[in-house]
């Protein structure tokens, strides 16, 4: 059986060994591979004539067909190409194609596999001088293969980044926008891949350098669907940040944001949450569930990530322990969160506006004021809302939310949900056993990442490191960290800049203890290291930040940052920016938390002293 790559330079092998030179003489070739594209593969003999050697006498013309035919058949084997008078034909299964692979891959869905199939356009570089009807025929193909080869590596892009592998997915991106520099399908997956790795500006380059080259190439513009987009990613955060990291220190564990690792299922679980949601116009419900420091604010904020990108309205609250004593302090945060500012509220009553601006007592019932103003929204674009630390919300909040997931049955709307199991709450129970019954949804539980997980961790970390490395600083961070996130990211940050790993003693964390059950001198050496070498990381600014969050200590206003730091609007949002993209600090309208307790435990323990402590409450709180 002889074997062609077509898809890029063109390979051919007999029998699995490299093929002789009299195959590759270009008519040959030619020859061959036409055939394998034509129709029940067979094509006449005056057909042929006409397309490899139109140049010729019609008696050197037959000739050279009969010995192309001569050469075919000697390496196609037994039946593997037969001739009449009138027709050349190959045999069943005498050639195989590339392409014809890459389609069977694409009709069962194998994205990855026909992806690794495309490596350049068809029959890449090659034409034979003085057949003007084959260079037709082969430019025909490659704008039909071009087409199909993008489609393969879009499909991938979409299953790459539905597992949460932005970096792999903005590289294939890449490849199909290399193939059709006109796509905008293929430029709108690289303008998503960096939005959803940080890159806002790079997003708006691609944009802005894709416009130009359409203008210049074919005199159009970018389709409404791209515009669209690049006017989303307008709208997103910019984030500032120091300019670059510190003298010595390793960009990618520094100056970066941790990839989203150990979590492709549970993502996927509920991308096809939000995904149904929206194709359905229902309300649905995701309860992600897990320890603190288990990465589950990241994975929330990665899926609202993508419902901005995918046109959504988007709100969140986060909430901390007092909250549960503040009724309906839940529904206002949302308000305050994003709800408010949503295009389409104008369409909610006056009243029912009201009633959630106010911030206090309310003329209507606030309940059916959130869900009047989520209806008046979810009609124009579907919402999704998302709760952090739900197990704290007040249970007025946690009602009316459950009562407009039953309500707006005919709504585009998607309730997030991040809780630990601790406290126990009924209410979120009750409205977590009717996802899959009465409502679309997913419920996952988002455990210690694996060993696979934490060594890629550590290559993203430690990129000049070797295999045999990389296995021994994730044997020593899985060991350390217990496989959280939070703790395994800071862990190899500080090894990037020095921290030398030692054995730990005891098992860590103990058995039935959380990460917020834990205390800083329960928790082994080097991860109490770790987390004071990542706070000396952030700049002089982030510090004090840092400081004044951990003295207030639960959920601290902007304003009380400023006056505890002493920091300037400006410098107080570039510190703020800092310390949200490393993920130390998280934030909602009220106001900025640790992401961890362990995290503000051991900042107050070991970077405060005590006369830091009585200036910023006093600074912080003049009546005191």
């Amino acid at each position: 059986m002889i074997a062609c790559r077509v898809l890029g330079p063109v390979e051919v092998s007999v029998d699995g060994v490299g093929a002789p030179p009299e195959l590759l003489w270009r008519k040959n070739l030619a020859l061959l591979v036409y055939l394998a594209r034509s129709p029940r593969r067979t094509r006449t003999r005056e057909h042929l004539l006409g397309l490899l050697w139109a140049e010729k006498l019609e008696k050197d013309a037959r000739h050279s067909l009969n010995e192309a035919v001569r050469i075919l058949r000697r390496y196609l084997g037994e039946g593997g190409l037969t001739s009449d008078t009138n027709q050349v034909r190959l045999g069943a299964g005498a050639v195989e194609l590339d392409i014809d692979r890459l389609e069977a891959l694409m009709a069962g869905r194998d994205y990855a596999a026909a992806a690794a199939l495309v490596s350049g356009e068809f029959l890449e570089g090659f034409s034979v001088p003085g057949a003007s009807g084959l260079d037709d025929w082969v430019a025909a193909e490659r704008a039909f293969w071009r087409t199909r080869s993008v489609d393969a590596l879009l499909h991938r892009v979409d299953e790459l980044l539905r597992a949460g592998s932005v970096t792999a997915a903005q590289a294939m991106a890449q490849r199909a926008l290399g193939l059709e520099r006109s796509s905008d399908a293929a430029v709108r997956a690289v303008m998503c891949c960096l939005a959803l790795s940080g890159d806002r500006a790079g997003a708006l380059a691609h944009f802005d350098g894709f416009a130009a080259r359409l203008k210049a190439d074919v005199g159009t513009e970018p389709d409404a669907d791209t515009k669209a987009l690049a006017e989303r990613i307008r709208r997103e955060r910019v984030w500032r940040l120091p300019a670059r990291p510190h003298p010595g220190e390793d960009v990618a564990a520094t100056s970066q944001r941790s990839p989203l690792v150990g979590r492709g299922a549970e993502l996927e679980r509920l991308l096809d949450a939000w995904a149904s949601c929206r194709r359905e116009r229902r309300p649905a419900v995701a309860v992600v569930e897990g320890d603190a420091g288990a990465g589950k604010t990241r994975l929330a904020e990665e899926l609202m990530d993508r419902a901005r990108l995918d046109g959504a309205a988007t709100a969140a609250v986060r909430a901390v322990e007092a909250d549960m004593r503040d009724p309906w302090s839940g529904v206002h945060g949302i308000a305050r969160g994003g709800l408010l500012e949503a295009p389409g509220v104008a369409g909610a009553a006056p009243p029912s506006l009201a009633a959630l601006r106010a911030g206090g007592a309310a003329t209507e019932p606030l309940g059916r004021a959130l869900s009047e103003v989520l209806r008046a929204i979810s009609d124009e674009q579907p919402v999704l809302v998302l709760v952090d630390d739900a197990q704290w919300v007040d249970r007025e909040s946690l009602l009316a939310l459950g009562a407009v997931a039953r309500d707006l049955t005919q709504a585009p709307l998607f309730l997030v949900f991040t809780i630990t199991a601790q406290p126990p709450r009924a209410d979120l129970d009750a409205l977590r056993v009717r996802i899959g019954r009465e409502l679309l949804g997913a419920a996952v539980r988002l455990e210690s990442l694996s060993g696979d997980a934490l060594r890629a961790l550590a290559r993203w970390a430690l990129p000049g490191y070797s295999d045999v490395e990389l296995d021994r600083v994730t044997r020593r961070v899985a060991t350390d960290s217990a496989g959280i996130p939070l703790l395994a990211v800071e862990l190899l940050r500080a090894v990037a800049v020095g921290l030398d790993l030692r054995d730990s003693h005891g098992a860590w964390p103990e058995p039935f203890r959380t990460l917020d059950q834990t205390l800083p001198g329960d928790l082994p050496d080097a991860v109490v290291a770790a987390i004071r070498m990542g706070f000396r990381r952030f700049t002089t600014d982030a510090q004090r930040v840092l400081q004044v969050a951990a003295v207030l200590g639960g959920r601290v206003s902007a304003a009380r940052l400023a006056r505890g730091s002493g920091l300037d609007a400006d410098a107080l949002a570039a510190a703020l920016d800092e310390l949200e993209w490393q993920h130390w600090l998280t934030v909602e309208p009220r106001g900025y938390a640790f992401v961890a307790r362990i995290m503000r435990d051991v900042v107050e323990r070991d970077m405060v002293t005590p006369g830091q402590r009585q200036r910023i409450l006093e600074a912080a709180d003049p009546a005191r």
